[in-house]
């Protein structure tokens, strides 16, 4: 009998599923020459060009504000790398924020669990696979290891006791008792240790990071820490007063403003037009005065004086329909085509900077009169109490006796809100939710066709078919078939993960959510999804599309057949999975480091930039996205653990080590120096992490049965069942005593007058340095006050106001510092831009540099910085 049965029908079809991806154990070498070589390239670019390209590279450091304490790394080689060491989680904390802090709170956890895991696999676990163990690598294909043997016969049994060819063979004996198998009993344990350990140390950073948010937004009283989401409000009480009147009557405290959203669609859709609008007067002006002469024409009247004037008098209609203008001063201004008359038929072309200029003043004039409108509430508010502790008390009560009404959440920052969905329909959002939700479940199943199809063009065996003499050729150099049959297939998996979170964070955004702090989370969600179930599930379990409905009908006949599969093709697929994680952390962490995405469309974006604003965004900090890191990171972590107690583990886990360590370092410093966070989740990833972990913990349980029951230790397989219980109890009891304190504030936390003699609002708690209890109270006790943590900079001077109702408007951005914001009465008289923000030669009396610009608005209403620098993402949503 042959690997596959007696008929050896199988053998034609030997492309498919199982031979998709196999790399053999010697291509483990060729993939970490690669990985260090591209490391250690990027290493030393990024070396290079730090101390050179300081705008990219410390992008958020801010050396004259002393408020975070963060050090001024060397301009030295290597000289950085002990001063990003030696930062504290307090400093990361203070001028990170807590989701920064969460995040690399995970690293670090790994870090050391997978330090003690790789301690017990190598001293203990690897000198009995060394003893007793045989040799199951997969290097050939060959029915020589034992592990494939094993399968074949159950593959053999099953099709004969499913299918009814002949009668069943008579039951195996189990192996659990036989001395000669007797090491199988190890794995047992070390199945138990390694998950009390993941457990253990779950758990302890889980309490460690609970008390660090519950002291950091404990301490603070900011206005998103004072504020509600009130939703489902009915009808009769859609009105101010009658929110202020129906929360005051409760008892909790003082209410010192309602939001209520109301339908601000008509003024959305303004402030939109404005900002295309915007972006085409300023795109016009930058054509003009680029092809300004060296000496300029005398023009005593300016480019709007002369015969022009005259026109402030005409009509709208005649404005926008004036036909080119002359040359002036030997320049020739930039043209427009626009389209008008019955059907918009008819076209012609005007003066480009006057027609936009026109449709700016129009805009204006029509936002001005939308924002003395009054529009029809919807049923979402958010009202701010005097005190965290009221709106604690608030949040974590029910308010009405009926079902489903008058529902208390937290309410995002006022810059995180996504205003155009709050005075969406329930309906409408919900509609986006389910429709997205289908469309990624729908998507995860199609994603299986190309990922199998690149998997299998990838392997040897199919290049054997379908190109003889390069397989052949490949069969006789054998670093060129590794890097064939090894780097190929990790590049292709590690470029889908690159490119589908672009996509996922799309459809996020599109899905109805009110902040993006929940795009955010919704977005870790989804390509952790894709990254498990694709990139994990596609080449264990089913191997390849063909073979999914053979999977899932054996699983119904027999519940085992899951397990055994996934044993079979875990340990089958051992070496790609090691030179994943090795690519991952070796090879590509410095790129991340190098931030080489920015660094490549840079002089695609400087080339592409034309005015003033376009260059201003040049040097903006790169964001940084939880949602294209995070799902790798957990699908590396579950890897991890799936591959710890089976022979080679401690390889799997010295990488995982590895990976985590680079990994730690890597985003400390994007988030703490190059990288802004435009999120505010107040840590909520952290429970996504831990039900991620557990579900870790299932698969490696399931894994480690299915690989006992292939051996035939039916009764060792059978007591990791325990386990499994133990982790689902735990993961109940995560979610009734740990997850809400990853949501709220519990009220005991609440000290904000005990540190501070301040005003309110104005100092918050320092974060907790220590990994004990005890260092954790005697923390709390000593705590420092630094002034203000950076949410509550972030949030100085905001509202819960609708940006569109209170932004001032901006001028066009013509000359190198931006121009004064616009008032009331100039838009009234006519005059869309002031005289000082169109002289050639500087910004007029009024005007303010970026820093001036900036910090003026962030005292002013809602707009923040982006008035003065045109980032326009907070009020655009």
């Amino acid at each position: 009998m042959n690997l596959f049965g007696d008929d050896g029908h199988r053998d034609k079809d030997k492309c498919l599923g199982d031979n998709y991806v196999g790399p053999q154990t010697k291509d483990t070498q060729v993939q970490l020459v690669i990985s260090l070589t591209l490391g250690l390239s990027a290493l030393l670019t990024f070396c290079t060009l730090r101390p050179r390209w300081k705008s990219l590279y410390a992008a958020r450091k801010r050396p004259s504000d002393p408020t975070f304490g963060l050090p001024v790394l060397p301009d030295s080689f290597f000289g950085w790398m002990p001063a990003l060491y030696k930062i504290t989680d307090q400093q990361v904390l203070a001028s990170a924020g807590l989701d920064a802090y969460v995040f690399l709170a995970f690293f670090k956890m790994s870090m050391k669990l997978f330090a003690v895991m790789f301690f017990f696999a190598t001293v203990v676990l690897e000198p009995i696979n060394r003893r007793f163990v045989p040799d199951s690598s997969p290097d050939t294909g060959s029915p020589q290891s034992l592990l494939f043997r094993n399968y074949a016969t159950y593959r053999s049994y099953e099709h004969t006791r499913l299918f009814g060819d002949s009668e069943p063979p008579e039951k195996d004996p189990d192996n659990s008792f036989n001395r000669n198998m007797g090491y199988l009993w190890s794995y047992l344990v070390f199945t138990y240790l390694f998950t009390y350990l993941t457990l253990h140390f779950m758990d302890r950073e889980t309490r460690k990071v609970l008390s660090v948010r519950q002291d950091y937004l404990g301490t603070q009283s900011t206005i998103t820490d004072r504020t509600f989401r009130l939703a489902r409000i009915p009808t009769e009480l859609r009105t101010e007063e009658s929110i202020k009147q129906l929360v005051e009557k409760l008892e909790i405290g003082k209410v010192e403003s309602v939001t209520l959203c109301r339908n601000w669609t008509e003024l959305d859709r303004l402030m939109e037009q404005r900002q295309t609008i915007l972006a085409k007067l300023e795109e016009a002006w930058s054509v003009y005065l680029a092809h300004r002469p060296l000496v300029a024409a005398d023009e005593p009247n300016g480019d709007h004086g002369g015969p022009d004037a005259a026109d402030e008098e005409a009509g709208e209609n005649d404005r926008l329909l004036r036909g080119p203008r002359a040359r002036s001063g030997g320049r020739s201004r930039p043209q427009t085509r626009f389209w008008y008359g019955f059907l918009r038929l008819q076209s012609r072309k005007t003066d480009a900077i006057d027609y936009y200029t026109e449709k700016l003043r129009q805009l204006d004039e029509k936002i001005l009169a939308a924002r003395k409108k009054q529009y029809e509430p919807v049923d979402l508010a958010f009202v701010t109490m005097d005190s965290v502790a009221a709106c604690q008390m608030a949040i974590q009560a029910l308010i009405d006796p009926h079902p489903g009404r008058l529902l208390t959440n937290p309410a995002p920052a006022p810059s995180d809100i996504v205003w155009k969905n709050t005075y969406a329909s329930l309906l409408s959002r919900r509609i986006r939710s389910w429709g997205v939700t289908i469309f990624v479940a729908v998507l995860s199943i199609v994603w299986l066709v190309p990922v199998a199809f690149l998997a299998s063009v990838l392997s040897i065996c199919t290049i054997n078919n379908v190109f003889p003499s390069f397989g052949s050729w490949l069969k006789e150099h054998e670093i060129a078939r590794a890097l064939v049959q090894t780097g190929l297939p990790t590049a292709v998996v590690s470029l889908l993960n690159l490119a589908v979170p672009y996509l996922y964070d799309y459809l996020s955004n599109h899905q109805g959510m009110l902040s993006q702090g929940d795009v955010a989370l919704s977005n870790v969600s989804k390509n952790f999804f894709f990254t498990f179930f694709n990139i994990f599930l596609i080449f264990t379990v089913f191997g390849a599309v063909t073979s999914i409905f053979d999977v899932l009908r054996n699983s119904l006949k027999d519940t085992t057949y899951i397990a055994y599969t996934l044993a079979r093709k875990i340990e089958e697929l051992s070496v790609f999975y090691t030179n994943f994680i090795m690519l991952q952390g070796l090879g590509l962490f410095p790129f991340r480091l190098l931030d080489f995405g920015s660094v490549a469309l840079y002089p695609i974006n400087r080339m592409g930039a034309k005015t003033p604003r376009d260059f201003a965004l040049l040097v903006q900090p790169p964001r940084f996205y939880y949602g294209f890191y995070l799902p790798t990171a957990l699908l590396v972590f579950i890897l991890c653990l799936v591959y710890s107690a089976l022979p080679n583990g401690s390889l799997v886990l010295a990488l995982g080590l590895a990976y985590f360590s680079l990994g730690y370092y890597t985003h400390k410093y994007q988030l703490i120096y190059a990288m802004d966070q435009p999120q505010h989740a107040t840590g909520g990833a952290w429970r996504m992490i831990c039900y991620r972990i557990m579900l870790g913990l299932v698969v490696f349980q399931l894994t480690m049965s299915g690989y006992l029951a292939l051996r035939k230790a039916f009764t060792v397989a059978l007591l990791v069942a325990p386990l499994f219980v133990g982790t689902v109890w735990y993961g109940w009891e995560f979610r009734k005593r740990m997850e809400p304190l990853t949501r709220f504030i519990s009220l005991r936390s609440i000290k904000r007058s005990e540190f501070e003699g301040g005003e309110e609002g104005e100092g918050s708690g320092v974060i907790l340095d220590g990994d004990e209890e005890e260092d954790l109270g005697r923390a709390r006790r000593e705590l420092l006050r630094r002034g203000s943590t950076v949410d509550e900079e972030r949030e100085k001077g905001l509202r819960f106001v609708n940006p569109s109702l209170v932004v001032p408007l901006e001028q066009p951005w013509i000359h190198q510092d931006p121009p004064p914001p616009l008032v009331e009465a100039d838009v009234s008289d006519g005059q869309t831009t002031p005289t000082s923000g169109w002289r050639r030669d500087g910004p007029g009396p009024g005007s303010q540099t970026p820093q001036q610009s900036q910090g003026t608005s962030r005292e002013g209403s809602n707009a923040s910085s982006v008035v003065s620098l045109g980032d326009t993402h907070i009020w655009r949503e």
